[in-house]
This record gives C-alpha cells, structure tokens and sequence, in this order.
C-alpha cells in the first residue's frame, strides 16, 4: 500500500503498512521567494477564477485587490484574503486543489 499527501507545501509519501511501513517527508517544496509563491498563486487562482459562479469571482476579485500584486499587505489581511481564496477553492472540490496548494505555499513563504 502506498500514499502521498500534501500538507502546507510539504510532502508526506507512506509505503507499506501505517504502522511497520516507510514514512518520508520533504519539507518547503514550494518557492522559498514569498514574491515567486504569491506569483504561482495568481496565475492558479486566474485558473480558477474562469471555473466558479459570479459571487465565488467576486469574493476572489475583493481578496486579490486587497492582497495586490506589489503592495506592502499587513499579515492580517494577506491572511484573510487567502483565506477567503481557500475558502472558494475548497468549495469547489477537485479544480481548487491547485488553489489551495499556492495559498499554503504563499502562507508558509510569509511566515503565516
């Protein structure tokens, strides 16, 4: 039996059984540049933005105006808004896993 799994940017891979079986984990496989992980997470939610109704385009179009793509964001903010971008990614299943993949990577690139 084998699985691997994402958490927060890191990679968790078990092969054999959970408890006699190999556990590895490789850790910050996202960009360690807090400007190149924001960049990645732009260009997914783009994707996904095309893909959720109106009122999920709105609340992500509000959260990437707060965030913006060269502006100095207090971490309170920069934290809500990714986690109003999670949020719409979680919602919609399968097509958002790439959303929220970018917004642990940009969370842990910023220290969130």
């Amino acid at each position: 039996m084998s699985a691997n799994y994402n958490f927060g940017g890191n990679q968790v891979n078990q092969s054999g059984r959970a408890k006699s079986g190999n556990i590895s984990m490789i850790q910050n496989q996202g960009p360690a540049d807090p400007q190149a992980a924001l960049r990645e997470m732009i260009n997914a939610v783009q994707v996904l933005r095309g893909q959720v109704s109106a009122a999920d385009r709105q609340v992500i179009d509000e959260s990437m105006d707060a965030i913006g793509p060269d502006r100095n964001v207090e971490k309170g903010t920069l934290r809500r808004a990714l986690a109003n971008i999670s949020g719409v990614a979680t919602m919609v299943g399968q097509v958002g896993i790439p959303v929220i993949e970018a917004v642990h990577a940009v969370m842990a690139a910023f220290g969130l």
